[in-house]
């Protein structure tokens, strides 16, 4: 601890004391330095003094003490100004802090007056100094105790300022308590022209008094600012200040949506790169593909990828995505068959809080936005239903959605690739699929070639596969045997890379040598060929025919009444607005 933090405060209790006293005071501290003096010494404050003296010696002993005679006093005797000295009388107090000496208080009589007043009331005299000493060191505890919360407080405002959220404290009013630069960045306050003075200010109608009685918490409340010609989209959390058992106030936390969705993209976009080269094989029609693919890829325009399934419509998104100038955006994969049309719509375009029995509070981002200044991959694109084909169709020509229970238009900037196994042009003609859709979709078609039309890519597959086998399954398989070669070279892979994969991981499981035989693979493969296979596949009944000669069943059992085609409805499985539109949609007469 350093006295010379006090020195003002020092200097004036040495001028308390020689007012008291009329006698001369000096005060040093632990470095012996005279940081206050009165009298003849005050010309002498900052400079040293000597180890040797009587300061040194109380240093030293630590206790106070009066020296009636000096020259003669044992403090006197290694003094070096000892021969010259003309002091009467001195008095030494130690200045102590935890037990500790950092200074000293010096009393000097130069005249015998002087004296007389030191030694005439020692008692009251040396009282009187140990409570000055006590008061300096107060004073200095306190300095001390002052300088720790300012750290601190400049440590807390450091740590609050590099937060990447705006922070905001209020007390039970809303009225600001403390704030921190993001704040001021995020709402654009004008901290000297028009700072708000409240919350409700930032917010709107909050209902404070609320989550103060309750000590309730707010997460990932959405919210939208709006102050002259400024406006953003954002989310907030609000915690209660408690301390004990009471509430004094709020502490907000703000994001601007679009930055949160930012983090969330930074973490997609390193998710499964893919170039051209990985996608595998040499057989010239794929080389074809690729070649489509990578001129694609240069564009910002929608494509729209076709194949049967297991050809790697994905990867070829991905590649192209990976190739394009948004490579270091997010690509956000959604498969439009794999979730329920009650929620696709919720899951593509986000919803508001409240927006349906079961939201999140706060609502929800859809893929749309999550895919912000990168690409969306629509998979099964086939499988969209009408109502949600109109919507997409909106994004696709305006670049806006709009939530469900939305009120307003959001503007993106997002690449559309979609992708389906099915035959969207006989769709369109049979009313299933918009002809406007398909033509805003199909701006750069490609289509991928089966496995069967590119057999000399089996062979190549089939090494990448069992490599990849062997390190995921921790075999050491060497060789395939040729007649097993032949046979997965003629086999006509209705499922293809898909299906090829699993053949291979499933005769690596198989295999008890170091060689892959017939009798490793799946019984399809061994026992059936392609033409049965055909054969098969023809005798298939489309799903369609399927639906309308069970809907037509159901009606001619229950009737046609409301009650009717409730019941209908979930004999059928699905709900009376889909059993409804798919009368319409299938031309089915209620008889």
């Amino acid at each position: 601890m350093k006295l010379i933090k006090i020195v003002s405060n020092v200097q004036n209790i040495a001028d308390a004391i020689a007012s008291v006293i009329k006698v001369d005071v000096t005060i040093v501290d632990n470095h012996l330095n005279r940081i206050a003096a009165t009298g003849r010494y005050k010309k002498n404050i900052g400079e040293k003094v000597n180890k040797n003296s009587v300061f040194g010696f109380a240093f030293r002993r630590g206790e106070s003490f009066i020296i009636e005679n000096p020259r003669n006093h044992i403090a006197c005797l290694k003094c070096e100004d000892i021969q010259k000295c003309r002091e009467y009388a001195e008095v030494c107090c130690p200045i102590k802090v935890n037990n500790q000496t950092i200074g000293v208080i010096g009393l000097i009589a130069f005249e015998e007056g002087q004296r007389q007043a030191i030694i005439s009331n020692k008692t009251n005299l040396m009282e009187f100094l140990n409570r000055m000493a006590d008061l300096i060191a107060s004073k200095l505890l306190e300095q001390e105790k002052t300088e720790k919360i300012k750290l601190l407080a400049t440590e807390l405002e450091i740590v609050l300022n590099s937060v990447d959220r705006g922070i905001i404290a209020v007390d039970e009013e809303g009225d600001f308590l403390h704030y921190n630069k993001k704040a001021v960045q995020l709402f654009k306050i004008d901290e000297k022209k028009d700072l708000p003075s409240n919350i409700k200010d930032l917010l709107g109608n909050l209902n404070l008094s609320h989550l103060i009685l309750k000590n309730e918490s707010i997460k990932n409340r959405a919210f939208r600012y709006e102050r002259k010609n400024y406006h953003f989209r954002g989310i907030f959390d609000a915690d209660p200040i408690v301390i004990g058992d009471k509430s004094f106030g709020i502490v907000f936390t703000f994001s601007n949506i679009s930055e949160v969705l930012s983090v969330v993209n930074d973490i997609a976009t390193g998710t499964i790169m893919m170039r051209f080269d990985h996608i595998i094989g040499n057989s010239q029609c794929l080389k074809d593909v690729k070649d489509e693919a990578q001129k694609a890829a240069k564009t910002t325009s929608t494509v729209l990828i076709q194949g049967e399934s297991g050809t790697g419509k994905e990867l070829f998104a991905r590649a192209i995505h990976f190739h394009g100038k948004r490579m270091n955006r997010p690509f956000i994969p959604i498969n439009c068959a794999a979730i329920p049309e009650q929620l696709l719509e919720s899951e593509l375009f986000g919803y508001e809080e409240g927006a349906f029995t079961g939201s999140k509070r706060g609502g929800k981002a859809g893929k749309f936005e999550l895919a912000n200044k990168g690409t969306i991959f629509l998979d099964e694109i086939g499988d969209m239903p009408i109502h949600l084909q109109t919507k997409l169709l909106r994004v696709l020509q305006a670049y806006e959605i709009e939530k469900v229970g939305g009120k307003e238009l959001i503007p993106i900037d997002v690449r559309i690739i979609a992708a389906t196994n099915k035959d969207l042009e006989k769709k369109v003609v049979e009313g299933e699929f918009r002809e406007d859709l398909f033509y805003r979709l199909n701006v750069i078609p490609i289509n991928i070639p089966p496995l069967r039309e590119r057999k000399e890519d089996v062979v190549i597959l089939v090494k990448y596969l069992l490599d990849k086998c062997n390190k995921k399954l921790g075999k050491h398989i060497e060789q395939i045997d040729t007649h097993v070669v032949e046979t997965l070279i003629n086999y006509g892979w209705p499922g293809n890379v898909r299906e090829l994969e699993n053949t291979v991981e499933y005769a690596v499981n198989m295999c008890s040598s170091n060689i892959i035989t017939k009798m490793d693979l799946p019984n399809r493969l061994i026992y059936k060929n392609q033409s049965v296979e055909k054969i098969q596949l023809k005798e298939i009944t489309p799903i369609k025919t399927l639906e309308i000669r069970e809907i037509k069943k159901a009606i001619a059992y229950l009737g046609n009444t409301k009650q009717a085609m409730t019941k209908a409805a979930q004999t059928l499985g699905i709900s009376r607005a889909t059993l409804y539109r798919k009368l319409k949609e299938y031309q089915i007469k209620q008889s």
